[in-house]
């Protein structure tokens, strides 16, 4: 759960559940929990993505979903998996598995589920827990068809001189990850929210992937300073098909020297109502993806739409007490007061059918993910 998505501020998914618990209880907490996860993605989503003529889904959670405590897991956050890897079969879609907010953080921000520390990299017993995750997931999926492989961990970030570590712990969680699948792709992220490669040299091997994300320019994609528009000048620099190449060129030229492919695990756009250049810009970036064989899935898949950040293929338009614009409350937070008196109301506002589907997004991501 981050806070942009459900159209609130970006605190922590333990933060606001806290929050939830103090008000509705142990048990109210848990029954919030299952019914976002019954609803807020079902089976008909991973048809919509299919309809798109995509081929693969990243699918991101949280530890905290299935750990319960060290080296033992919860058979009820095993079953959303099991789930939708399912679904993904019937849909003939494949699967990558996204660590998106690792045991103690592996960054300090709230996507990693972070108090404001990195506690991943200070705990060799986060470490531990972490290869043994993995080790249980792989030994529990390694057999389904629509596995395509694991990525281990989103958005790692630490000093550069510290990366040492942060190749270590790739060695041992590919070690625990092999002594169950030997089979699937391991993708490995870049340092610095996916940016830094050249570290990862040494851990190619076959059915390696290394993992990049891409939202360049910044400004402009998550429209943090507004106006701008693509191609155009942003922050002074002229952003084109061309910059674009030299941005992403790097990465072709690390792949094409250590015989390894690139995946682009997060890509995607605020749009605010395509008259700034975001299908220009979205279609030049897949122009470079194609040139550079890169493979890559679009984030993010659904969201309430509003004015920073990726906000979804399919978005969720109306203002209504769940989202409230105008604040003072954004978003999710409202839940709390409300969730007694509204709660099928709040259900029913996560659905998928209750959000307009981006047609211009999905056309042109249709046209290249049938290519």
């Amino acid at each position: 759960m981050e806070g942009y998505i459900l159209g609130g501020r970006n605190i922590a998914e333990s933060a606001f559940k806290n929050s939830f618990k103090k008000i509705y209880g142990e048990k109210g907490l848990k029954e919030f929990e299952r019914l976002f996860r019954d609803n807020f993605i079902v089976k008909e989503d991973f048809k919509n993505i299919a309809a798109m003529g995509a081929n693969a889904i990243r699918v991101p959670f949280n530890a905290r979903l299935i750990e319960t405590k060290p080296f033992k897991y919860s058979p009820g956050g095993f079953s959303y998996l099991d789930k939708v890897l399912s679904w993904a079969e019937e849909c003939s879609l494949g699967v990558i598995l996204d660590l998106h907010a690792a045991v103690g953080s592996q960054n300090c921000d709230w996507h990693g589920d972070s108090s404001g520390k990195a506690l991943l990299w200070k705990m060799e017993e986060y470490k531990k827990r972490t290869y043994a995750l993995w080790k249980t997931i792989a030994a529990r999926y390694k057999d389904l068809p629509a596995l395509i492989g694991y990525d281990v961990l989103n958005e790692p970030v630490m000093d550069k001189k510290d990366t040492d570590i942060l190749k270590r712990f790739y060695q041992e969680t590919i070690k625990a990850i092999r002594t169950e699948d030997t089979k699937h792709t391991i993708f490995l992220e870049g340092n610095i929210w996916s940016q830094q490669i050249d570290f990862l040299s040494d851990l190619v091997a076959e059915n390696i992937e290394i993992s990049i994300h891409a939202y360049c320019p910044l400004n402009f994609t998550f429209n943090f300073t507004p106006f701008y528009k693509y191609p155009g000048f942003v922050d002074g620099e002229l952003w084109d098909q061309a910059t674009m190449y030299r941005y992403l060129e790097p990465y072709a030229k690390f792949s094409d020297k250590h015989k390894v492919k690139i995946y682009v695990g997060e890509f995607g756009i605020n749009w605010r109502g395509g008259g700034w250049g975001e299908l220009d810009w979205l279609g030049d970036i897949l122009d470079v993806f194609e040139k550079f064989k890169f493979d890559y899935t679009y984030w993010t898949y659904k969201a309430v739409s509003q004015h920073v950040f990726p906000d979804g293929i399919y978005q969720y338009i109306a203002n209504n007490d769940y989202i409230k614009r105008e604040g003072p409350v954004y978003g999710w937070e409202n839940y709390l007061p409300l969730w007694r008196a509204q709660k099928n109301a709040i259900v029913n506002f996560w659905k998928a059918e209750n959000c307009a589907p981006n047609q211009k997004l999905i056309s042109k991501l249709k046209y290249y993910f049938q290519k």
